[in-house]
């Protein structure tokens, strides 16, 4: 079954709201010189996000052989890696990123080095790096960046098989956004959106689909109240993801279909849902469009290698 499915929420954790999941470049900043390490770089993360794994690292090591030290390139190096499926070695470049990182970039090599485990569903081993994150979120009183910390190792726990440790941390991100002192209705709501969101998942892998259902209902509720349209689009993804998990192939395609078309996990789900109900053509599809992405992140942590396997 598929191993990878939970940030329903997850990609709702919005850590494209955290600071630290990508670095901004500067306003206006000049293009890198010809030939330069910067430029090798610029030059690699293209031909990565192209699907071109195998140049970005011919790329990222003329980088380093100019510029040992420079954390762009082994971070870039590393992702390529795992994106190849080469994880061993590109934990290595994680360990190099991880030593050569700013204070700024410390928690991007850190979050990078857990995924990588978690292609491999270590949650464990993805959990040292994580809390290390989480616990800098914490001394520094950032409780809604925390929150999110601590709903992506949830999401790593439950998507390895951990529903146990998935709803401890889950609960505790849960916790850690109420830190906020300020939040008003709509974010309350959408932290409760987000909890009810995870025991659902958690309730529909345990093999509990009316504690599942009844999570769903208050989910729901609670995004109601939220009011905010940009949310919306998650709650299919829950919905298709319960139906997926109660054996429900039919609605769970058909709810999934609603869902964020570009995210490599759901997808994967969809895959799954197709081969369920016999349609094997279909399924092959979507475990194509999945290899069509080259993003290293948790949704494609456990999307990726179950495509690989499902068209091997």
């Amino acid at each position: 079954m598929l191993r990878a499915c939970t940030l329903g929420t997850t990609i709702f954790f919005l850590f494209a709201a955290i600071s630290f999941a990508q670095q901004a470049q500067p306003a206006q900043a000049p293009p890198p010189a010809p030939g330069s390490p910067q430029d090798f770089v610029q030059q690699a993360q293209k031909l990565s996000q192209e699907g071109d794994q195998n140049g970005a690292l011919d790329l990222y090591r003329k980088a380093m052989k100019k510029a040992p030290d420079l954390y762009e390139a082994h971070l870039g190096a590393g992702v390529a890696l795992d994106l190849k499926g080469d994880y061993t070695k590109a934990r290595k470049e994680f360990e190099e990123a991880i030593k050569d990182a700013s204070p700024d970039t410390k928690a991007q090599a850190l979050r990078s080095m857990a995924f990588s485990y978690a292609f491999e569903s270590q949650a464990e081993k993805a959990a040292k790096f994580e809390k290390m994150v989480f616990d800098d979120r914490i001394r520094h009183k950032e409780w809604t960046t925390a929150a999110g910390v601590a709903n992506e190792l949830a999401r790593i726990y439950l998507e390895s098989g951990d529903p146990q440790n998935a709803y401890k941390w889950y609960k505790l991100g849960y916790e850690t956004a109420q830190r906020k002192t300020d939040m008003n209705n709509a974010e309350k709501n959408l932290w409760l959106f987000r909890w009810e969101n995870a025991q659902a998942r958690i309730d529909a892998r345990e093999g509990k689909p009316g504690e599942a259902q009844q999570h769903v209902a208050a989910a729901k509720d609670a995004l109601d109240k939220a009011n905010n349209p940009d949310q919306l689009r998650f709650y299919p993804y829950l919905t298709g993801y319960v139906a997926y998990y109660a054996g429900n192939y039919t609605k769970a395609i058909a709810d999934l279909l609603k869902a964020d078309q570009h995210d490599p996990l759901i997808l994967a789900l969809l895959g799954e849902a197709y081969q369920k109900a016999g349609d094997e053509a279909t399924a092959k599809k979507y475990f194509e469009k999945v290899l069509e992405i080259n993003i290293h992140n948790p949704t494609n942590a456990f999307a990726r290698p179950l495509a690989k396997m499902k068209l091997a």
